[in-house]
């Protein structure tokens, strides 16, 4: 009787254990993600500025001037290896 009120004490304490971990880990993980999706977004947001200023010919959308500059640089990348 003793050990069945001990093993049940013991599951109860686990329970709140393990609950309260994985609310501090969503919440973790949450800030974590709305952070770096703050971060990156702000990154692309001013790569996307600085090509569309800088780097798009006449008339080309940002991610066409992204696409062909990407080319660009496999091409350099390809002529390298072969010399």
């Amino acid at each position: 009787m003793a050990k069945s009120r001990l093993v049940k004490a013991n599951e109860k304490i686990a329970e709140k254990v393990v609950g309260g971990y994985k609310k501090i880990e969503e919440g973790v993980v949450g800030g974590y993600k709305k952070i770096e999706e703050g971060a990156v977004g702000g990154v692309n947001k001013i790569s996307d500025s600085f090509v569309d200023q800088f780097l798009t010919k006449d008339g080309e959308s940002i991610e066409e001037a992204k696409a062909r500059l990407a080319e660009e640089q496999r091409a350099r990348q390809m002529k390298a290896m072969v010399k």
